[in-house]
């Protein structure tokens, strides 16, 4: 079994910033791609950030330039820094991995979730 535990989030004004953390722990052989993903009220679940094994990044439109994927191998954590907020970022914000168990099975897992405010 496989466990991602999110930290950091908050309450922030609008122009400010915040670094979210997600750790992974359980029965990892290994991580493929980790991700953020937020949910906003009455809205879907969309992407915001995603990086492979190799460091490679993607990024939503609406957070290029703002937000910043990365991640630690040897702590199978990942981090989302988050800058020049706007009130539009508001959500709950979710962390993905794709994880490699000892017996070679390949499985996503998600996180609890982190509430992130950013007022006006």
């Amino acid at each position: 079994q496989v466990q991602l535990v999110e930290s950091g989030g908050g309450l922030v004004q609008a122009g400010g910033s915040l670094r979210l953390s997600c750790a992974a722990s359980g029965s990892i052989s290994s991580i493929k791609d980790m991700g953020w993903h937020r949910q906003a009220p009455g809205k879907q679940r969309e992407l915001v950030a995603a990086i492979t094994s190799g460091g490679s990044t993607h990024y939503a439109d609406s957070v290029k330039g703002r937000f910043t994927i990365s991640r630690d191998n040897a702590k199978n954590t990942v981090y989302l820094q988050m800058n020049s907020l706007k009130p539009e970022d508001t959500g709950v914000y979710y962390c993905n991995a794709e994880v490699i168990d000892f017996g070679s099975w390949i499985d996503v897992y998600w996180g609890q979730g982190t509430q992130v405010t950013v007022s006006s």
